[in-house]
């Protein structure tokens, strides 16, 4: 029987619910709103399978030979779309075209953020874009055996830990499955996120679609953007002025075992790892154009298989693994610990949103004037070279 002592020994990928023959495990919210097994100890027969799974409890530690490359989508609507180069959608393409199934993170109605599938390139639009929220995965994991034992192709997108959770249900490597993994800073509450929607939907109760990383100023400078029904945007804030991007970056939000995560690794369990690529001009500067490009790991055969097909449509130039890794920190390195994260959740759950906000990241002056300096130094072309000076100062220091 599975045991979580310490919340940081659970990622609650789902993998010991989806896996117990009694169906006695349920994903239950805690005071954070993130989700944990309970188990029904009258139902449970000790089988010890939720443990044999548990990708925490079972870390693995693997050599692989990897391929790195630098991708983008040949369809720039897709890559304005898309949180860098459109990767995940061209493999989903891909994937659906040999009549397989996609499964991704998407909003639902209430713009709750969950695993759902796709079966047709159109349905894949709703995945683009990244969600800074754990999703909800729930029958994810059964219903991705059951195509595979039905024959279909599939495609599961998740972090590295759902990757590894999901390795450990099936027991067994599928020819018909690809497993593609984004690199993770963290993931943060859905209790913060409901929170935060909450303050935007009294603002404005008409919203259409949300984007955490649009490219309204360009790639470099992403923003988060809500559309209202007329697809206009009525509200975008960058890093240093949206809270919700603010509490993010801060690390004060974030499941405690990413704080400890067991994930952050160069071999990976998925085919094909996806990430960022600011710095595209230092492979090539003919492909820096500011409407974002994709870092990709190959870290199987499929994947490496996937890649070339990939290449006969859309720009995708190899590099070396350690170039396309070196100083990327969040593949390796785990977030600290935001000293007022305790706080900061004990009034969750006692504020009202608005008050909460405005109280851990207020508008402030400081913060009006920063967004006014880098929307000035986008518009008049500079915003990259300071970025970059910045960078080798940093790198001086």
């Amino acid at each position: 029987m599975i045991n979580i002592k310490e919340k940081s020994e659970c990622t609650g990928c789902t993998a010991c619910k989806s896996i117990c023959p009694q169906k006695c495990i349920k994903m239950r919210r805690d005071e954070e709103g993130f989700l944990y097994p309970e188990i029904d100890k009258e139902k449970c027969v000790n089988c010890g399978l939720c443990e044999k799974v548990c990708p925490v409890k079972n870390t693995k530690k693997i050599e692989k030979k990897q391929q790195a490359y630098v991708f983008q989508n040949s369809d720039d609507e897709v890559r304005r779309e898309s949180t860098s180069g459109g990767a995940f959608t061209a493999i989903a393409e891909y994937v659906i075209q040999k009549n397989g199934v996609v499964f991704g993170v998407q909003f639902d109605e209430n713009f709750k953020v969950v695993h759902g599938k796709a079966e047709t390139i159109e349905d894949l639009v709703k995945f683009r874009n990244s969600k800074y929220v754990q999703s909800e995965v729930g029958n994810a994991f059964e219903e991705v055996k059951q195509y595979l034992e039905n024959g279909r192709m599939v495609c599961f997108s998740g972090t590295s830990c759902h990757i590894e959770g999901l390795k450990n249900f099936l027991r067994k490597d599928y020819e018909n499955l690809i497993l593609v993994d984004v690199v993770c800073r963290a993931v943060p509450s859905p209790l913060i996120w409901e929170k935060y929607l909450e303050l935007k939907k009294k603002e404005n109760s008409d919203i259409k679609n949300i984007r955490f990383r649009d490219k309204f100023y360009g790639y470099k400078y992403s923003n988060f953007v809500i559309f209202n029904q007329e697809d206009k945007v009525t509200y975008h804030r960058g890093v240093e002025s949206d809270p919700y991007l603010r509490a993010f970056f801060s690390n004060i939000c974030d499941r405690p075992a990413c704080y400890d995560c067991k994930f952050k690794k160069l071999e990976r369990e998925s085919d094909i790892t996806i990430w960022d690529c600011f710095n595209v001009e230092k492979y090539d500067s003919r492909l820096d154009d500011d409407k974002g490009t994709s870092r990709i790991l190959a870290n199987s055969e499929k994947g490496q298989k996937v890649m070339k097909e990939l290449a006969i449509h859309n720009k995708v130039l190899e590099i070396g693994v350690k170039e396309a890794t070196d100083g990327f920190l969040a593949i390796f390195q785990p977030v600290k610990e935001n000293a007022r994260r305790e706080e900061f959740f004990k009034d969750a759950n006692q504020l009202e949103s608005k008050e909460l906000f405005e109280k851990y990241f207020p508008n402030t002056i400081k913060v009006r004037i920063e967004r006014c300096a880098r929307t000035t130094l986008v518009r008049t072309g500079i915003y990259k070279k300071i970025l970059n000076l910045g960078k080798k100062f940093r790198k001086r220091d």
